[in-house]
């Protein structure tokens, strides 16, 4: 079976006493499926993990990333060695609901996690991993493995951490190669919420924390797919009242709310599969001409519910540093993004203009009717982590529901 030496060396444990063996022993293993083994050190929780391998090219803000629910059932190499330098805390978390799973089924890391060197942190990476049972490894040459993804795709794989170093390696291989495709699967249940709240926290300020809103005259009801923390956050911070439903609801259910504007969340998952429940719903919505604004999963699902197609990325977009072209303005936004799907442009329907558009490839980035009041984008105008060059598009979605309030 293939064997590539993706491993650094950074952090490996040494032999075990009188071993005979001049390297040290693994205690990490990736397992793809096509049975490559990649070697490395134990971080986290230890145990066994399977997901579909992608890599994030963020900078910064690996907690949030960590704690994304659009990252369920996916392991994340990062590729920005240093990852666990500034710790962590109980502040900087995506997930909405603390009793569903964050998403993530796992890291990669190139360097050894350091103590942290930061104010705010809690406690170590490590600690922080283990608590969330997440599983890790860290001494690998993620550069090799994202060029090994990008030649390749995305490859489902089986991650597996003993302090022993004692694996089965035809088993895990074995796994690797039996898990199914991410298209197809419908992951959203794994991270929607189950019941209908309220939400009132508004953004993160220095010496004060995070605020609370006193809610307005707009009422927004966010359709959660895995929505995170601070999408909602600014939604509140724009002065909207806001109640969160979970994926299932019914387009009944939500304009029994009397909401003046319909927000679809991000998430993970093939959009097709969630399809199946969310599109009848949002076609309604669509066609009593709420105004409605979708970001990530929520705007495949507004894709397809205007007849559009779907399409499974090589390779994906997941990182912060995305140039997207508004072609609205003609002005060039950097962007986070963080999704293994995308909207075919050529599929969309005459009353849907390309608004957005991905300077790396060329993919659809973004979508407005010119006929209801509803627009989308892939990506992520919250940022958290990523730049804020695209925070206009919560005025833009406040505008739109102002409007029709008033008309």
């Amino acid at each position: 079976m293939p064997q590539h030496d993706l491993a650094t060396g950074d952090g490996a444990p040494a032999a075990p006493a009188g071993s005979a063996c001049t390297e040290p022993r693994a205690t990490a293993l990736l397992v793809l499926a096509d049975g490559t083994i990649v070697e490395g050190s134990g971080i986290g929780a230890v145990g066994e993990t399977a997901g579909e391998v992608c890599f994030n090219t963020s900078m910064t803000g690996y907690q949030e990333i960590l704690t994304d629910p659009s990252y369920a059932g996916q392991i994340v190499t990062f590729t920005f060695p240093h990852i666990g330098n500034v710790g962590s805390n109980e502040e900087d978390m995506e997930t909405v609901d603390a009793d569903k799973a964050s998403g993530v089924r796992g890291a990669v890391l190139g360097a050894a996690i350091t103590e942290p060197a930061n104010w705010r942190s809690t406690r170590p990476l490590d600690a922080w991993l283990k608590a969330r049972g997440i599983v890790g490894m860290a001494g690998v040459d993620t550069r090799a493995l994202t060029a090994l993804i990008r030649e390749g795709g995305m490859p489902n794989a089986v991650m597996a951490h003993d302090p022993a170093g004692l694996f089965d390696r035809a088993a895990l291989t074995a796994r690797a190669a039996g898990l199914p495709s991410m298209e197809g699967l419908d992951l959203v249940p794994m991270v929607s919420r189950d019941e209908q709240g309220n939400w009132t926290e508004t953004v993160w300020e220095l010496g004060r924390g995070y605020g609370r809103g006193e809610g307005g005259r707009l009422h927004v009801v966010a359709v959660d797919f895995g929505v995170k923390r601070n999408i909602l956050r600014l939604l509140a911070e724009a002065g909207c009242r806001v109640t969160v439903v979970p994926a299932t609801a019914s387009a009944g259910d939500i304009l029994a709310l009397e909401p003046d504007g319909v927000f679809l969340s991000n998430g993970p998952g093939d959009p097709a599969a969630t399809g199946a429940y969310a599109v009848p719903v949002i076609r309604e919505l669509l066609d009593r001409k709420v105004p409605t604004f979708g970001i990530c999963l929520g705007h495949q699902l507004m894709g397809l519910a205007l007849g559009a197609r779907t399409v499974k990325m090589h390779q994906g977009h997941h990182g912060a540093n995305h140039p997207v072209r508004d072609n609205t303005t003609g002005k060039v936004e950097i962007v986070s993004m963080n999704h293994g799907f995308s909207v075919d442009p050529d599929t969309l329907p005459a009353n849907a203009s390309q608004t957005h558009v991905s300077l790396f490839d060329g993919t659809n980035c973004g979508i407005e009717l010119t006929d209801r009041p509803a627009f989308s984008v892939q990506y992520h105008p919250e940022a958290s982590p990523g730049p804020r060059d695209s925070h206009y598009l919560f005025d833009r979605f406040v505008k739109m529901m102002e409007t029709r309030a008033a008309g």
